[in-house]
């Protein structure tokens, strides 16, 4: 090996030059490609969007807000939204000739039935030369009705219909479910809600949208059914056969706070302990309990085989005043047994009567207070519902519902909270305006009272009118459970959907 020479620069520290050709066009040196071409000559001479829809319309329905995806789907999307962005690069033609890179959207008026999006993409213009390229597309959107508002707008091409019945006096129940159906959104199939004496129909385009509201309400209430269908048209040819279904669905007349006496057969399956009960609870199952022993039952769907009757309801319920109370020691959750002195708030300042009782209130009720219950002495009851008491002694013949705030009531002020309602048909013979607000304004005071209530429905503020101050609590219910905000949602712009 020869000596290295003084003063030589190592090889490492030479510098390339990167051999440049001329453009074939322009005459502008370029690194060597395939084409030989500059980027700029090759985009003018060749157009890699070729093919691509620049401009598609698509279908929106204006009833019910779907986009159509041919032939015969209808999709729910919102603006510009990941699926309406999906369903739009789905209606443009030649987008799977190229390598989609991004799509994004170009704000448009509202009013302008117009979606722009601006998508990018890469495609091989010639052997080994990729190109990529920015363009825009425009969708028109037009109106087209698709066949299930087509049916609502015909109002008489309904398919299945549920008649829900309940044989009370009152529409408590009702506004209790319906306030259920909106939290659910139940009512989403629904093409006509109609009001009748007893009770609610709900119409429906499609049978199974039927029966999966009947699913809906077989898990709130206790309820029994009927199915029958008519036929209303065939096609003996193609052996084609079109039925409307009617569903008759009762409800149990029991509500909450009513004294129901079990019949003797059942209540000998019971245990054949003491057959008068207060109905604490309503949902899927009927929940009563022995106000004089905290004994609890609970009935589902074995109600129907002996169903029976109440035998005193909210009518029937008078306003006692609490004189003592001494707890008894025996708890259940949230209930205790106490024994209590009440007198009748109508005697007050007539005569001294008082009456002695158990109730299982003893960790509600308190010196002073005023409380809801039956005097099974002044109450005219049917025989029949009251059979299974006969040759039975009855530990006190008052029996206590609830406790009351009169000071609450006393005070006329508007509620900083409302509820929504659902959009159907009235109907006249159910009542006057003054029966629906006075059964309306029972309602919303039994959402007041009752927290586990309220925690079933959505409540939602209303604008303009502010909290009540604490300071504002009169003297003696400073235990009423009061609405808080933390429980209300933000005010939309019409509360009847």
């Amino acid at each position: 090996l020869g000596k290295k020479q003084e003063g030589a620069e190592p090889m490492s520290n030479f510098e390339h030059t990167v051999a440049t050709i001329l453009c074939c066009t322009c005459g502008e040196a370029i690194p060597p490609n395939p084409s030989n071409m500059c980027v700029n000559c090759l985009r003018s001479q060749v157009d890699i969007t070729e093919g691509i829809s620049k401009q598609v319309t698509v279908f929106w329905c204006k009833g019910c807000g779907r986009y159509l995806s041919p032939p015969n789907y209808w999709l729910h999307a919102e603006l510009e939204s990941k699926e309406l962005m999906g369903y739009c690069l789905k209606r443009m033609k030649g987008l799977n000739k190229v390598k989609l890179v991004d799509a994004s959207w170009i704000w448009t008026e509202p009013h302008s039935r117009r979606l722009k999006l601006k998508i990018t993409i890469q495609r091989e213009a010639f052997r080994g030369t990729i190109l990529q390229q920015a363009f825009i597309t425009e969708f028109i959107v037009q109106n087209f009705f698709c066949p299930d508002c087509h049916k609502v707008e015909a109002k008489d091409t309904w398919d299945s219909v549920c008649q829900l019945r309940q044989h009370v006096d009152h529409m408590r129940t009702f506004l209790w479910l319906e306030q259920v159906i909106l939290k659910h959104k139940a009512n989403t199939n629904c093409v006509k809600i109609k009001e009748h004496p007893d009770g609610l129909d709900f119409y429906f385009s499609v049978h199974n949208h039927c029966t999966k509201f009947l699913g809906f309400l077989q898990s709130v209430l206790p309820i029994r059914w009927k199915q029958a269908k008519q036929l209303q048209s065939h096609d003996m040819k193609s052996n084609y056969f079109r039925y409307t279904y009617s569903y008759s669905v009762e409800i149990p007349s029991i509500c909450k706070d009513v004294l129901v006496c079990l019949p003797k057969q059942m209540n000998n399956q019971m245990g054949g302990h003491s057959p008068l009960l207060l109905c604490h609870k309503v949902s899927n199952v009927l929940h009563f309990i022995d106000p004089f022993s905290l004994r609890e039952i609970s009935m589902g769907p074995e109600y129907w085989n002996h169903p029976f009757r109440h035998c005193c309801d909210r009518a029937h319920q008078q306003e006692f005043i609490v004189m003592e109370i001494e707890p008894l020691g025996v708890t259940r959750g949230k209930l205790a047994l106490a024994e209590v002195t009440v007198a009748r708030a109508s005697d007050l300042g007539r005569n001294d009567i008082t009456f002695n009782t158990v109730t299982h209130l003893g960790n509600i009720l308190q010196h002073g207070d005023s409380v809801a219950g039956y005097d099974l002495s002044t109450i005219n009851v049917n025989d029949e519902d009251m059979a299974a008491l006969r040759g039975r002694t009855v530990r006190s013949e008052i029996v206590l519902v609830k406790k009351l705030y009169p000071n609450r009531r006393k005070r006329s002020r508007r509620r900083h909270w409302d509820v929504k309602k659902l959009d159907m048909e009235a109907d006249t013979n159910r009542g006057t305006d003054d029966v629906r607000m006075r059964n309306m304004e029972e309602f919303m005071r039994d959402l007041e009272e009752d927290p586990e209530m309220r925690s079933q429905i959505e409540l939602f503020k209303v604008p303009g009118v502010e909290h009540p101050d604490e300071d504002m609590e009169e003297e003696g219910d400073e235990d009423f459970p009061e609405v808080q905000m933390s429980e209300l949602l933000d005010a939309v712009n019409s509360l009847t959907l």
